[in-house]
């Protein structure tokens, strides 16, 4: 079984690509090797889903081709 990241001290960011209105926001947090922590920013007491990078990367070429 894996562990959770400890996500206590996390940096999160916005993504460049959420809503401008800010009605549809991710937030990920960087600097956590192999891993991308990734939230909704209106609900950051909520719930995190935690990507590997390969499958983040893989995602991100996708949604934005």
């Amino acid at each position: 079984m894996n562990r959770a990241p400890d996500l206590t001290t996390a940096v999160w960011r916005k993504s460049s690509y959420s809503d401008g209105g800010g009605t549809n926001c991710l937030e990920v947090a960087d600097g956590h090797p192999g891993i991308v922590p990734v939230r909704d920013s209106k609900k950051s007491d909520g719930p995190v889903l935690v990507f590997r990078s390969g499958s983040w990367a893989s995602f991100l070429t996708y949604v934005t081709k």
